[in-house]
């Protein structure tokens, strides 16, 4: 009775999951924002190895079921290929004139980074309960609906990083335990056993490597989590030289251990970033393909050696750097950083007016598909990590560390770029770690078993009044999330900011 209630909540969770993100994925049956971009350059990748270009008006006949209208010519594009290969993998399983093929890989993510997110969590709190809160919280947030239900590319950093996250975690836990067998070892010969094996012997940090690799194939924001846990395993490794009581141990870190660690996450990444380019290398029409062939363009002197193909990359993805630091064009929805965890200006996906007598509207209607996040519980979770800042500074937690190095590495880094041209829903790549600063201090309200009765009720009623509020505003912005018809002044109530709107 006790295993089916333990496995009976968490499956409850992925129920909701895969409703939230699976009813009515089809809807819209258009193309919507920059699925414009990402699903049609989807299915040139499926089918030609490369994104090829599109002629004009060519959504309209996507849109209606015709999508084999590409054009040869490359297409010069912005993102690497690893995140479009997964999405054109759906096209090829339910079909490119299907929406819900367009939308269906995006979605199945969606329900399994719940899934991850509720094992991380179990891992980190080693509570059941608190693995389940985590789960909910993520499967009813707004935001990581929305990036579920359309077609983007962001849902994939997410995942491949967590799932580097969760590799860092395990990581801790296995070089804990190697080092309680060091210790012990040590005690019983009476001399310093080889430290060889705890410094090159790391598969989940390997694994780590390749997660973090994946994610920056389908954006570059994924080399944040690489560099930010990178730095975050040095100093776990160096806390574990002096607890070891080796001597010198902050240089043994700094030139033994951080080469170690270079090597065993750098190459793994660099090797799983170029895989996804495996279409462009066996191409020989893809964007920039043949650069270093045309004469005067190949590398000259030390890098001479260089295949011309790795050469022509570089120079391809030195154009999209020099596209993205130049990317300063206005839009209706951009939406400064440094405002991203107050809500001020999410992204609104999709909107089509309904005249009255239309599809039975009355008055004025409108289907809407806005990433506004759940308010109650995305303010909760800024207000969590802020406390977690003072708590990490205060008793240096190593779960505080642990998350807000997750929640830095995904939001820190785009404060470099405040002038750049970027939106709200950028925040999914590092929500997860928003949700498990949330439930580490819902944990704390919890109390543990030494607490007193009063204590622990106390706390129990304050995280299931807050659930029950945050689930209540779930329900009320389901419809903006999911595109439903609305009279306009019930769609306009849930602008509870007026940038909202």
């Amino acid at each position: 009775m006790q295993r089916a209630v333990r496995w009976g909540a968490p499956a409850l969770v992925v129920g909701v999951a895969a409703f939230t993100r699976l009813w009515g994925l089809g809807h819209p049956d258009s193309l919507v924002f920059d699925e414009t971009f990402y699903v049609k350059d989807a299915w040139t990748l499926t089918n030609l190895g490369y994104e090829a270009s599109w002629p004009a008006e060519a959504d309209a006949s996507f849109n209606a079921g015709n999508p084999d209208i590409y054009l040869t010519d490359p297409s010069f594009v912005v993102h690497p290929p690893l995140g479009k290969w997964i999405i054109g993998l759906g096209m090829s399983v339910l079909g490119a004139d299907n929406p819900v093929g367009w939308r269906i890989a995006t979605a199945l993510t969606g329900i399994l980074a719940v899934v991850l997110l509720m094992l991380v969590a179990r891992l980190l709190f080693r509570s059941t309960a608190l693995a389940t809160l985590a789960g909910l919280l993520f499967a009813i947030d707004g935001n990581a609906i929305v990036m579920s239900r359309i077609a983007l590319l962001d849902n994939y950093v997410m995942i491949f990083a967590l799932a580097g996250f969760g590799a860092v975690l395990l990581d801790r836990r296995w070089s804990a335990v190697r080092l309680s067998a060091w210790i012990a070892a040590r005690e019983k010969a009476g001399r310093l056993p080889d430290w060889g094996p705890m410094m090159w012997w790391r598969p989940w940090l390997i694994l780590a490597g390749a997660a973090f690799g994946a994610a920056a194939a389908v954006k570059w924001n994924g080399l944040y989590f690489l560099a930010a846990f990178a730095v975050y395993t040095l100093l776990v490794d160096a806390l574990a030289r002096r607890r070891a009581g080796l001597p010198f141990w902050f240089a043994g870190t700094l030139f033994k251990q951080a080469p170690a660690t270079f090597l065993l996450t750098v190459p793994i990444a660099i090797v799983v970033y170029l895989a996804s380019w495996t279409g462009w290398f066996l191409s020989d029409n893809g964007y920039d393909r043949h650069w270093a062939d045309d004469a005067g363009n190949a590398w000259t002197g030390a890098l001479a050696w260089v295949p011309h193909s790795l050469q022509s990359l570089w120079h391809f993805e030195n154009s999209v750097y020099q596209y993205h630091v130049g990317e300063m064009r206005p839009h209706a929805y951009q939406a400064n950083p440094l405002t991203w965890l107050l809500l001020i200006r999410p992204t609104s996906m999709f909107y089509q007016s309904i005249g009255a007598g239309d599809n039975g509207c009355e008055s004025l209607c409108g289907q809407s598909i806005t990433g506004i996040a759940n308010p109650i519980i995305w303010w909760a979770a800024t207000a969590a990590a802020i406390y977690l800042v003072y708590r990490l500074v205060r008793y240096r937690e190593w779960r505080v560390g642990l998350i807000l190095t997750g929640l830095a590495a995904g939001y820190l880094p785009w404060l470099l770029y405040l002038n750049r041209t970027v939106f709200q829903f950028y925040t999914i790549a590092f929500e997860p770690y928003l949700i498990l600063a949330l439930v580490l201090v819902a944990g704390i309200l919890l109390g543990s078993s030494k607490d007193p009765t009063w204590r622990r009720a106390s706390g129990l009623r304050i995280v299931a009044i807050f659930l029950a509020i945050a689930i209540v505003v779930s329900v009320f912005f389901w419809p903006l999330w999911t595109g439903q018809q609305l009279d306009y002044w019930l769609i306009a109530a849930h602008w509870w900011l007026p940038t909202w709107r």
